[in-house]
């Protein structure tokens, strides 16, 4: 008989959101997972048709739950339990500029300092 509910932190590492079981668990604590709209805490359970969001480096992954699952699966099998409903992320030109220095080039010359602070406005 297949289970009608499953523990949101388990489901979460099941579909490979996050890589360990705790790290998932964290994250409920943290109040980084929403289901329906609310705080999520670790044992909240899911079933076929929740909302799932959950943030991760800033950014927001919403998932529909298709499927119930308890253990780890292959990816292929994850991403057939769930229907990513998730924002496209912004392309990287879209990110503000942020000049560098090449590694191993040492500390800046005054010249250098000079032409950092005319980049930043200053």
């Amino acid at each position: 008989m297949p289970a009608q509910s499953v523990r949101v932190d388990s489901w979460l590492w099941a579909v490979r959101v996050f890589k360990t079981r705790s790290a998932a668990t964290a994250a409920c604590r943290a109040g980084h997972v929403r289901v329906g709209g609310e705080r999520a805490k670790a044992a909240q359970s899911v079933s076929p048709g929740d909302e799932v969001r959950v943030r991760i480096a800033g950014f927001d992954r919403v998932l529909e739950v298709k499927q119930l699952l308890t253990k780890r699966v292959s990816a292929p099998l994850a991403s057939v339990a769930y229907v990513d409903h998730s924002p496209p992320l912004p392309a990287p030109e879209e990110t503000a500029f942020v000049p560098r220095r090449d590694r191993g080039t040492g500390r800046p010359t005054k010249r250098d300092r000079r032409e950092i602070e005319k980049l930043r406005g200053r």
